[in-house]
């Protein structure tokens, strides 16, 4: 009795909404930002920013019922009209490098290498590898770190200039250009670079 007390109390809880947001998801087909814990709940992939999007449903919330779904935060890639197709392409191409390292547990801050806990046949798949070296290389090209945590913050996370500022206690104009800045260089460093692993 005290063993299945000890299982239930080491069962994380989810966040508030979180179970509604990922049904939401799964009715409409946008699972790509659900995954299985576990305890085999669908969760939402922490870090990404599809999972800082809110969906919002009429009529009860019930999609089969007819209900229309409304994406409450938009994308800042998309928001922000003075970016140019090149700058967007460049954000959505790091979106999916930093998303991918996010899901699979490497460090994005630091890219430090995911340390094993000493598991015998454990290893890192290529396709970390690679997808490590790939970020590594991108965030060397945005060279200053205030650069780094905005490029993070709205390509990575799906934050609004307005909430980068509002975290940085600065005005919008700040974050707005380092943002334009870090996608130049992004821009710079992505033509320099093959983009056949994007483009599979």
């Amino acid at each position: 009795m005290t063993k299945s007390r000890n299982s239930k109390l080491t069962v994380p809880k989810m966040r508030k909404g979180e179970a509604e947001q990922a049904k939401i998801r799964r009715d409409l087909g946008h699972d790509f930002a659900v995954q299985k814990d576990d305890h085999g709940r669908d969760r939402l992939i922490a870090g990404t920013a599809d999972a800082r999007r809110v969906y919002d449903v009429s009529n009860g919330g019930y999609i089969s019922t007819g209900g229309i779904a409304r994406v409450r935060n938009v994308d800042p890639l998309k928001g922000i009209s003075s970016l140019t197709y090149k700058q967007r392409d460049a954000g959505t191409r790091y979106r999916a490098d930093f998303e991918l390292a996010t899901r699979e547990g490497l460090k994005t801050m630091g890219m430090g290498e995911r340390v094993d806990g000493g598991r015998s046949g454990a290893s890192v798949p290529a396709k970390l590898i690679d997808n490590h070296a790939v970020m590594a290389r991108a965030r060397q090209a945005l060279v200053y770190p205030e650069i780094l945590a905005v490029i993070d913050a709205v390509c990575g996370l799906g934050m609004s200039i307005k909430e980068v500022a509002q975290r940085e206690n600065v005005v919008r104009d700040i974050p707005a250009q380092l943002l334009r800045m870090g996608l130049e260089r992004l821009v710079f460093h992505y033509g320099s670079q093959s983009a056949t692993r994007h483009n599979s």
